[in-house]
């Protein structure tokens, strides 16, 4: 009893916002010390997210070249951080007024979209990380190596993904919806990969290390009280945030 813990809901205990939730034990890990419960509060979604993705999917090695968009995000200023504690060296896209906060996360790299296309200034990467959308996915295809690989975090679903839902019939489905991005990566000699993040306490516990030694942070946006939970939602769907807009019991910071 008393222990601080932080977790990810896993898939069927999500989708709502509550003051309580009853979480599996298996999701929980101990919160790092380091971390108050509001920056807790915003790692286990990203962190989860950036984990899976370089570690699991993409099994970066020191040494190689990891594209991420959006770096200056929630997500994005996670996986920059994870892909520099891999050892990989790592470009990132960006607005000009976030240039100097993704170098502090670790890029080694910054295209500013405002002014460049990174397709014509990034090229022979071995990953690329993309939120975007379907223009940027499909743009991030030409800048892999041959045998590179593009995950996206926002779909569209492949069929490797009904084999993580325990779904195989739904197989066909999947392969359907992302045909064309297959095709277009197999025509270019590289490879498509859907991320679907799952919970995971284990890997919460080995991250809260690299969060308590200070090899990752957290990178909030801002925290609105429970109360104003509508307006925490119309900043983040305004594309207002700069990394995660938390929801607390307190007062707004």
């Amino acid at each position: 009893m008393g222990d601080e813990i932080y977790a990810r809901p896993r898939d069927l205990r999500i989708g709502t916002f509550a003051e309580q939730i009853a979480i599996d034990a298996d999701d929980v890990a101990l919160k790092p010390g380091s971390l108050s419960f509001a920056e807790a509060g915003a790692v286990p979604l990203v962190a989860l997210a950036a984990w899976q993705a370089l570690v699991e999917v993409a099994d970066v090695k020191p040494g190689q070249k990891v594209l991420v968009h959006a770096g200056a995000g929630g997500l994005g200023s996670t996986v920059i951080q994870v892909a520099k504690h891999l050892g990989a060296h790592v470009a990132t896209t960006a607005s000009s007024k976030d240039v100097e906060k993704v170098r502090a996360l670790g890029a080694d790299v910054v295209v500013d979209y405002t002014a460049q296309d990174f397709t014509e200034v990034l090229s022979g990467y071995d990953v690329v990380l993309d939120s975007l959308g379907a223009d940027s996915l499909e743009r991030s295809l030409t800048v892999l190596r041959p045998g590179g690989l593009a995950i996206s975090a926002v779909g569209p679903p492949d069929p490797a993904f009904a084999t993580q839902l325990g779904k195989p019939l739904l197989k066909p489905v999947m392969a359907l919806l992302s045909r064309k991005i297959r095709r277009r990566a197999k025509r270019l000699g590289v490879r498509y990969s859907f991320l679907f993040m799952r919970a995971s306490g284990a890997q919460l516990t080995t991250l809260a290390g690299l969060y308590a030694d200070g090899t990752l942070r957290p990178v909030l946006d801002r925290t609105f009280p429970f109360a104003d939970t509508m307006a925490a939602m119309a900043h983040v769907e305004q594309g207002r945030a700069n990394g995660k807009v938390v929801v607390t019991r307190g007062a707004p910071t």
